[in-house]
């Protein structure tokens, strides 16, 4: 018996072997390396990397980065703000769709066309939309008597002019799992809660919310950890700009790597952006274990 149980065991570990090395090969391996390439120092001569190790310095550095943290600053608001626009917006047009007797294959598609498209079609799009002169948007504050704004121009309106962005951009993501959780919820809870006599708003109350909260929870971590990477909305659209008004964190550790080729220290700016994300979805999840049944 003890020997069938270590065959199987053995079994086992061969057939996850293959994954496991591929986990180690694109995972583990990357990490490493950038954990060796944060206390170091890269120069390159002669089209070759000569690496030389200056333990805790590249992090020592990230407190006096006047850059970070403005990048901090504008990936919290980006990432919470604009996931939390998402998550309402997508909640929405899932229970719309749900209970849309006709059309339901239609609505998905025109829903769902704005993720299809590539990041730089959008990037181009929205960078005529928001254009000062000939913008469609200034156009149509001109129809109702409004100043034209510079969108993408002043410090103010920037950075939620990427957000908004990005809102268009994902809420379908956000719509089209809230939707598959909607349409898995059991209908029998619904066709008893109605014979009570209870209305559409305590049904969405005391059965919607607590039934669909796990796939809420879900669809908020993972556009949360999308949120945190934003890079092509901000590097087609404003550059970082006006000033630090749109810098975000990995628009900044791009700086870092490839325009002042200080990977050492771009590695490190890595490191604790991952362990910042870390340490929120932490958060997160201790927040979730916290709640009330």
């Amino acid at each position: 018996m003890a020997s069938a149980a270590a065959e199987e065991r053995l079994w086992r570990g061969a057939a996850l072997a293959p994954a496991l090395l591929l986990f180690g090969l694109l995972t583990l391996l990357p990490i490493l390396m950038l954990a060796a390439m944060s206390v170091s120092q890269l120069a390159w001569s002669g089209g070759h990397a000569s690496w030389s190790f200056v333990g805790w310095r590249n992090f020592a550095a990230l407190a006096g980065d006047a850059l970070l943290r403005a990048s901090i600053r504008n990936t919290l608001l980006f990432a919470f703000i604009g996931v939390a626009v998402q998550m309402l917006l997508g909640l929405l047009l899932a229970l719309l769709v749900s209970e849309a007797v006709r059309g339901r294959t239609l609505y998905r598609l025109i829903f769902l066309l704005p993720i299809l498209i590539p990041g730089i079609v959008i990037g181009a799009i929205w960078k005529l939309m928001y254009s000062f002169d000939f913008g469609i948007i200034n156009i149509a504050l001109g129809w109702i008597g409004l100043a034209p704004q510079d969108w993408l121009g002043e410090r103010a309106l920037a950075l939620g002019a990427v957000i908004a962005v990005d809102v268009w951009h994902w809420t379908p993501f956000c719509f089209l799992i809230l939707l598959a959780g909607l349409e898995a919820l059991p209908r029998d809870v619904y066709e008893a809660a109605r014979i009570d006599g209870a209305g559409p708003w305590s049904s969405f109350r005391h059965i919607t919310l607590p039934l669909l909260a796990p796939t809420i929870a879900v669809t908020f971590v993972f556009r949360l950890i999308l949120a945190f990477k934003v890079f092509d909305e901000v590097y087609l659209l404003t550059g970082g700009g006006p000033g630090t008004s749109t810098e975000v964190l990995s628009f900044t550790i791009y700086r870092r790597f490839f325009t002042e080729d200080r990977a050492g220290y771009g590695a490190a700016m890595s490191l604790a952006t991952f362990a910042l994300i870390a340490v929120l979805l932490a958060v997160i999840a201790a927040g979730a274990r916290r709640r009330p049944a």
